[in-house]
């Protein structure tokens, strides 16, 4: 094993997630697990052409003005790129910055079409457009019988994003959180004729609480609550919620089988997190893989970086990776990740069910 000396000079990358509130902390600690893990492996491995590889986290907290600080921050201190975040509204303004800045920037989890104004070389995403996976999860619902839906929404572009998604497939009736309470969206579905609600909302709040109203509302028995920015996949749900939390469904964006590659990095996730690693945590370990491969092929020159992705063909753990332009979308898009619709198993919530893939 060839592994990188103490003391040569490292290749830096700028890691940032939502690791404190208002922030979704556990998706944030998924996220920087698989990122962790993945860049012990490289140095493991050799480093990049015998340097170690280096991760300077930051803490984003859901806060795009912290992130965009944060990448001024990164980018003086000589990072060669940057990858990670979750949250798309923060994805965003670290992306236009990146752009900017003439930053490489590798988006591990942010969905949001429009991640970009404008077309740019300088960031590639790993998680699949929002359009396609929204898309699927409305294919899932028509399926299942529901079209007519209540979104109970708080005012975001992302949230916004997904509505009209769904407007494009199905009836929807809008329910606006800034001014509702649990209690309303129980009164509101009684009488909407809505056979689902859609959680289109924070977590854990107002997201548990509309969940507990909804399950104890005995008018709303047959009422579908779904949650397709994933809420569910995370260990805390069932913590909060219990029985509750399970069927719901959710989109995540894992295989229905994990390659011998995907079953390896998952079970050294599941040491590292003490939990089951959810998606999040595998779309870090595939960050931190891809970047690596361009950084020893390409060195660490940024704007050499930016040029590499549409020549990037990497085995991640769910499938093979490979970045194209896709019609709508301004960054190098890996089209396409696997796309699941699951849920928790009412009869073992601490398992998962899947409903449909796409």
């Amino acid at each position: 094993m060839n592994t990188p000396s103490a003391d040569a000079s490292s290749v830096r990358i700028g890691a940032l997630a939502p690791l404190t509130r208002p922030g979704w902390a556990e998706a944030g600690r998924h996220l920087l697990a698989g990122l962790e893990l993945a860049a012990g492996e490289v140095n493991d491995t050799g480093g990049i052409g015998g340097r170690p590889l280096e991760l300077v986290v930051r803490d984003t907290a859901a806060d795009p003005a912290k992130a965009a600080a944060a990448v001024d921050e990164l980018a003086g201190l000589g990072v060669a790129a940057l990858a990670g975040e979750y949250h798309s509204v923060v994805a965003r303004a670290v992306a236009a910055r990146a752009d900017a800045l003439g930053l490489p920037y590798l988006c591990s989890s942010a969905v949001l079409d429009a991640l970009t104004e404008q077309q740019t070389d300088w960031v590639a995403r790993l998680a699949p457009a929002q359009s396609r996976g929204w898309r699927i999860y409305a294919d899932f619902l028509l399926g299942a019988g529901h079209s007519r839906i209540a979104v109970a929404a708080q005012p975001s572009v992302y949230w916004a994003s997904g509505a009209a998604i769904l407007r494009d497939h199905l009836t929807v009736v809008d329910l606006d959180m800034s001014t509702l309470t649990p209690a309303d969206v129980c009164d509101e579905l009684a009488g909407n004729g809505a056979s689902a609600l859609l959680l289109l909302v924070g977590h854990p709040d107002p997201a548990v609480p509309i969940v507990r109203a909804v399950r104890s509302d005995p008018r709303l028995s047959e009422i579908l609550i779904g949650a397709p920015a994933g809420q569910p996949e995370f260990a805390e749900w069932a913590s909060l919620l219990g029985d509750d939390g399970a069927a719901i469904p959710f989109l995540r964006y894992l295989p229905e089988r994990l390659s011998p590659l995907g079953a390896r990095v998952e079970t050294a996730l599941r040491e590292r997190l003490a939990a089951t690693p959810s998606f999040v945590a595998f779309e870090g370990y595939d960050t931190v893989t891809v970047l690596a491969e361009v950084l020893r092929s390409q060195g660490v020159d940024r704007p050499g970086i930016a040029k590499s992705w549409p020549h990037v063909a990497v085995e991640g753990t769910r499938g093979p990776i490979r970045f194209s332009r896709t019609p709508g979308i301004g960054v190098w898009q890996w089209a396409w990740p696997p796309i699941q619709v699951a849920d928790r198993d009412p009869a073992r919530p601490g398992r998962f069910r899947i409903l449909r893939t796409g």
